[in-house]
């Protein structure tokens, strides 16, 4: 599989992973008090993890459309997939711990970094060649 391939899977599975967790969240959100309630550090996490799953999924399918449509290959190409797909994998898994325990949240500069990284290496290929 190429790496743009790799990219839309990533995306599209994150897509499905945004309607799963969304899906099994809302089941609890009804309860006032659910995770502390509405304004809750906890709940935020949770609402934070399952929208990071669409946004990061978007990104990931940006990318492979965006590779698509180049012109002309770009060798930095491997390490900006690389890093989209890590992004797209430790955000949510990142929200979903801190909501479990707050001192995770010392791990976030790695999704962070990662999708920045991974910006960064895709236009400095598009500018320098």
């Amino acid at each position: 599989m190429d790496l743009p391939h790799l990219n839309l899977m990533a995306g599209w599975l994150g897509m499905a992973a945004g309607v799963i967790s969304g899906a099994t969240s809302g089941l609890f959100f009804h309860r006032e008090q659910w995770l502390g309630g509405y304004g809750s550090f906890r709940r935020r996490m949770v609402r934070l993890a399952h929208i990071s799953c669409f946004g990061l999924g978007f990104v990931n399918l940006l990318f492979a459309f965006s590779v698509g449509a180049a012109k002309a290959p770009l060798p930095p190409i491997p390490l900006a997939s690389g890093a989209f797909v890590v992004g797209l994998v430790t955000m949510p898994v990142c929200c979903y711990l801190t909501a479990w325990r707050k001192s995770f949240r010392h791990f976030f500069p790695v999704p962070v970094l990662s999708v920045f990284l991974g910006i960064v290496v895709l236009l400095r290929a598009w500018v320098i060649p």
